[in-house]
Order: C-alpha cells, then sequence, then structure tokens
C-alpha cells in the first residue's frame, strides 16, 4: 500500500476515518463494560479541546516548553496529595500504567545495583500482579518471582513473600486493586516486611489509586494503600482510569529524589544533542499532560466524589442481582467498583455467557481460568452504566437462562485432541510455528482477522491450553493479525 498520488479532501477523508470504526465497539451508550473510561459528552469535549491545544507542543526539551513542565509537576502534586504523600515526594507524568510500573521496576533494579552491588535481580510479585510486571522484567532483565495469594480473597500472601526473599530481591509488589478480583492487598503488612529487610515496595494503584480515596470518604472500609503506609516506596495511579483523562496519562511517585533520580536516563556520549529522559518517552506531545491537567480542574473533587457515590450503589447493586442469579456466584468479594463472576455448574460456561450478552448489546471481558481461579466474566462499572444496572440484571438472567447446557464444539474439541497430541510427542517443549497455528485456528473455524462476535470459541480453547501455549497461540495470532494491506490506496 503505498501513499495516495494526490491528497485526499477534507471531507473525503473524515467520511473514511468515521467508516473505519464500523465495527468498534459501541461505548459510548454505557453498555461496554471494558476498556472504555467515560464521564460525560461534556468532559470528553474538554479534554479534546485541552488535547487538541497544546497536541504540537513538545514535552521532550523541559526549557523550550515551560507549559509541559507546569502541567508534569502540578499532575504529581495533586497524585501526591491524593495518595497522602508528604513534602518530599516527586514522581513523574508517563504514557501509562505499564510505563509507570516499568519505570518503578528499572529504578528498583537500577537502586539496588547501585547501593548493594544486586547483579540477578528478582522481584517479588503476588500471582494476582499485572501482567505489566512480567513486561518489565522481560524488558529490563529481571527474575520475577511469583508467590501465591490467599484461595478466597485473592489477596498478596505475605508470609509466601517473606519466605521467597533472597539477596537478589530489590522489589515487592502490591496492588490496590488488583484487576482480576479487584482487591486490595495487604499494603501495610507488606511494608513491614519492606522494612524488615531493607526492601523497596512498589503499590499498583493503577486501577484503584484514584477512586479508593473517594469510597474510604464514602465510608467504605478501604484497607491502607497509598504513601501514608510506612515501607511503600513508589506507587503508580492512572488519570486516565475514574478521573476520565485521555488515554495515556498515569503518574509514578517516589518517597524522595534519591530514589526518583535511578528512573532518569542521561546520555551524552554521541555526537548529538545530550540527552535526558525522566521517562521512557524523548520526543512526545504535550497534549495528554493538558487534557489530564484539565480534566481534573474541570470536574473538581466534587464531581469526582458524587461520581464515586453512583458507582458505589451501582457497584453493591450488581453484586446483590448477580448472586441472585442460580447458577452465578462472586468470584472475590470487589473493594472497588470492578466485578468478576462464574458458575460452578457442568452446563454453564462463563464464555457462553459472555457472547449470549454481547447478543444483548452488552460487552463483557474474559478471564481465562489459571491456578485455582476459575474462568470468569469481568465487569468493570463505569458511570454510565449506574443508570443500567436493572436492564444488565434482567439481561444477564436471559444470557445465563441462553448459554445452560452449551457444549463445546466439534471443531473446538477437535483442535483440542490434535493440540493434544502434538503436545504429548514434545512436552512442554512444543513450539508452534506460524503456518501450523493457522491451520489450527482453521480447523477450529477461526479465521485470523475475521469477525470474533462469538468470541467463546478462541477464548474456550485458550482457556484448554496450558498456560505457555496460550502465550504462543496469543503471539502467533497478534503475529498474524498485524500484517500491512497489500492492496492500493485507491480501493
Amino acid at each position: 500500500m503505498k501513499l495516495p498520488a494526490k491528497g485526499i479532501p477534507e471531507g473525503e477523508l473524515f467520511k473514511r476515518l468515521e467508516a473505519f470504526r464500523e465495527h468498534d465497539v459501541r461505548w459510548r451508550d454505557g453498555r461496554t463494560l471494558a476498556y472504555v473510561y467515560d464521564l460525560s459528552e461534556q468532559v470528553e469535549a474538554v479534554v479534546k479541546r485541552a488535547y487538541a491545544m497544546y497536541l504540537s507542543e513538545n514535552a521532550l526539551d523541559p526549557t523550550v516548553f515551560p507549559s509541559a513542565v507546569r502541567f508534569e509537576n502540578e499532575l504529581v502534586a495533586m497524585a501526591a496529595a491524593h495518595l497522602r504523600g508528604g513534602p518530599e515526594v516527586v514522581g513523574n507524568f508517563t504514557s501509562g500504567g505499564t510505563e509507570s510500573i516499568m519505570l518503578a521496576v528499572k529504578t528498583a533494579r537500577d537502586y539496588a545495583r547501585k547501593t548493594r552491588g544486586v547483579r540477578a535481580p528478582e522481584m517479588i510479585l503476588p500471582v494476582t500482579a499485572h501482567a505489566a510486571f512480567h513486561k518489565a522484567a522481560h524488558y529490563l532483565g529481571l527474575k520475577a518471582v511469583v508467590t501465591p495469594v490467599d484461595p478466597v480473597s485473592f489477596k498478596a500472601d505475605v508470609a509466601a513473600m517473606r519466605a521467597a526473599v533472597t539477596e537478589n530481591t530489590v522489589l515487592l509488589v502490591g496492588s490496590a486493586v488488583s484487576y482480576p478480583q479487584c482487591v486490595v492487598d495487604p499494603i501495610v503488612e507488606l511494608g513491614q516486611l519492606a522494612r524488615e529487610r531493607d526492601l523497596l515496595l512498589h503499590v499498583d494503584a493503577c486501577m484503584g489509586g484514584f477512586l479508593l480515596p473517594y469510597f474510604r470518604r464514602l465510608g467504605e472500609p478501604v484497607p491502607e494503600f497509598d504513601l501514608s503506609v510506612p515501607g511503600v516506596s513508589s506507587i503508580s495511579i492512572d488519570f486516565h482510569k475514574y478521573a476520565f483523562a485521555p488515554k495515556g496519562a498515569s503518574i509514578v511517585l517516589y518517597r524522595d529524589a534519591a530514589l526518583r533520580r535511578h528512573q532518569i536516563f542521561a546520555f551524552a556520549r554521541w555526537y548529538g544533542y545530550p540527552i535526558v529522559n525522566p521517562a521512557v518517552q524523548s520526543a512526545k506531545s504535550v497534549g495528554p499532560m493538558a487534557a489530564a491537567w484539565s480534566v481534573l480542574h474541570y470536574v473538581g473533587d466534587d464531581g469526582y466524589l458524587e461520581m464515586a457515590r453512583s458507582l458505589l450503589a451501582a457497584t453493591k447493586r450488581l453484586k446483590a442481582g448477580i448472586e441472585a442469579i442460580e447458577g452465578l456466584r462472586l468470584v472475590g468479594d470487589s473493594e472497588m467498583n470492578l466485578v468478576a463472576f462464574t458458575s460452578d455448574r457442568e452446563d454453564l460456561c462463563a464464555f457462553h455467557i459472555i457472547d449470549e450478552l454481547r447478543a444483548r448489546g452488552w460487552f463483557t471481558h474474559p478471564q481465562l481460568s489459571f491456578e485455582g481461579a476459575p474462568a470468569n466474566v469481568h465487569l468493570a462499572v463505569n458511570p454510565k452504566f449506574a443508570g443500567q444496572v436493572e436492564p444488565f440484571l434482567k439481561d444477564l438472567a436471559a444470557a445465563t437462562a441462553a448459554a445452560r447446557g452449551r457444549q463445546r464444539s466439534e471443531l473446538v474439541e477437535n483442535l483440542l485432541g490434535v493440540v493434544s497430541s502434538l503436545a504429548s510427542g514434545a512436552g512442554e517443549d512444543l513450539e508452534l510455528d506460524q503456518e501450523t497455528f493457522t491451520q489450527l485456528m482453521a480447523m477450529a473455524g477461526v479465521e485470523i482477522g475475521g469477525s470474533l462476535e462469538a468470541s467463546s470459541t478462541i477464548n474456550e480453547i485458550l482457556d484448554a491450553l496450558p498456560p505457555a501455549l496460550r502465550e504462543q497461540a496469543l503471539t502467533l495470532y497478534v503475529n498474524a493479525l498485524f500484517v500491512p494491506p497489500r492492496e492500493s490506496a485507491a480501493t
């Protein structure tokens, strides 16, 4: 595909752009309970206007655009105050929770290398910790030491984490809240462990850091998790979740500048200009910072408190309604506004419920089974959903009834039989190539790049595979999905 020979008129250009999202999820109606965080059309308009105002300004050099420095410092100050940090707390704006986590891991690695001479760094994290920590370990050369969680509460097992500490441990990890079951790990106890063993402790509050303080103010028994907890050395919070900034708005905070200096990259040994980057990105638009600053000031503390009140009431009603449907049960006792549920009935599959909900206009998120946690349906309650809890519960009851008794398709059974046969010969060393994978998917009736309206097929396949093969399948699927189009630009 080549550049168009001539420019496209503005009207035609935007007509094409609009057509591109024809098959995207319709998230503005409040029936999408994953991926998107939306407060109102008015807030969206403010965010877009602020973003556009600073779209072309470049945050690469703070001496050229001091507005970028002001936005970043004020956003960090608001995040630190929200998470009860003292005057010595510092931090930076990042492109999202994953970058914030990667920076915290890099800081811990480099701090331990400098102060303790650690050359084979390890970090200890509960099995419920976000995959971004494993991504950081993969990119940055650390060993991720994974520990179990309580099988009922799904909270981190502090004793197991204590037993996993070695001379190479550079970081402990806790979540507030964990994404899968939306619970707060015992951060106070983890802080005590960190102090006992002179270790750093990062709290991943990307999901819960903004909303949990409001739930506490509304009378909820929110466990202590923030910078006021002794032993917490860093924490991350996303503004693009329940502060409703646009995607690409997160903050990583540190207890002091002496620790944060290990995050910063500087380089002057080349022919070009000297580079200093506090975060991963170099050149970056000031737009996300301006938009995040603007939405915080536009909605204000009182607006966010009322939003939290609505989310809290909707979540409680949702949980009660799910438990009242025969065959369904909650997975974990959510401490915020994310809810996971499943069924223990042999004739009722979570993935089939997801399909039936989608047929009724609701988009929900599947979670695969893993180490004692069953396959389940995950819901993120958003403001626009708050007024639709009763219609959702009615549709959920109907979807559950419709899904009851559905079996795996014969195609899926055949595919899993073939994979099992391959694995029996190769064991854990089974390595799928792209061609074999494509053929296996075709056997199950899955066309890569085609419609996945009935997602249960691919979810059932992934759920039946061991984790290592799941990862291979996902890698190969994405590797085949992102292929440049070969047709001409005129088509």
